[in-house]
């Protein structure tokens, strides 16, 4: 297992990038989603990184999206 990590880490680091600016630009597109920020604003360069934010974007619009969905039901269901 910790051979695997460390061969993990090593290659991770020589494409430029590690798991924690991964996770950060993760978080940081889902915020910009839920704050109303265009997906086309993403403010990171790098294939890598970029599909990191865009999934966290993604993921929050779909929360929002199934919110909105399950908010109309409660309101069909009472009416």
């Amino acid at each position: 297992h910790q051979d695997r990590e460390g061969i993990a880490m090593a290659r991770d680091i020589k494409l430029g990038w590690d798991v924690e600016a991964l996770n950060k630009a993760y978080r940081q597109g889902y915020m910009a989603a839920n704050m109303g920020m265009d997906k086309s604003r993403c403010p990171y360069r790098g294939d890598v990184v970029i599909a990191a934010w865009e999934a966290g974007w993604d993921d929050a619009d779909q929360v929002a999206r199934d919110d909105r969905d399950q908010s109309d039901d409660l309101f069909s269901r009472i009416a």
